[in-house]
């Protein structure tokens, strides 16, 4: 099976968010920005697979704050976790005004995708090796994550959530 460190996956896009990226009160459109990190997300899955990939699953997105016509979008993203076919992506979303020296970071997201072959049919997906206390953070929380989308997609009973049950009895402990 081969093996990728997470910082081989990195990618960060830029945008400028112009006319026809806002709505009337001049806000960068949440779908322009969904559309935006989900390229962002792929070209970092892609980096991990050496393959094709389609989105899977949107997850977690939170619109923190609006992002300003003029303003620069950098969108950083990462693989977390690759499971046997798919990998989960982190996205991290700065706006920067650059006139006023301004950056904040205005959304968050994890988008899951699956790797194919041209064929179209699911691929094996190469481990992901994480190396920072962050990273594996990420890669180990993902699991729970992951549990969460499939009960979501009702791909997997509740009571079949292993994770997930471990989590509850921790937060019920404490």
């Amino acid at each position: 099976m081969t093996q990728k460190f997470a910082h081989e996956s990195f990618t960060v896009m830029n945008e400028l968010v112009l006319p026809n990226d806002t709505n009337t009160l001049n806000n960068l459109m949440g779908g322009r920005l969904l559309h935006w990190m989900d390229i962002a997300a792929a070209i970092s899955a892609q980096k991990h697979c050496n393959r094709i990939v389609v989105t899977a699953s949107v997850d977690n997105v939170s619109f923190k704050h609006p992002v300003k016509l003029g303003d620069v979008i950098s969108i950083e993203a990462k693989v977390t976790r690759a499971f046997n076919t798919s990998v989960e992506v982190r996205l991290v979303v700065w706006a920067q005004n650059i006139p006023s020296g301004t950056k904040i970071r205005s959304n968050e997201a994890f988008y899951t995708f699956v790797a194919i072959d041209q064929n179209g049919r699911t691929i094996t997906v190469p481990q992901l090796v994480p190396e920072t206390d962050d990273e594996k953070k990420l890669y180990n929380e993902a699991l729970q994550r992951r549990e969460l989308r499939l009960i979501l997609a009702g791909k997997l009973k509740p009571k079949d959530a292993k994770e997930l049950q471990q989590l509850f009895k921790e937060v019920v402990k404490d």
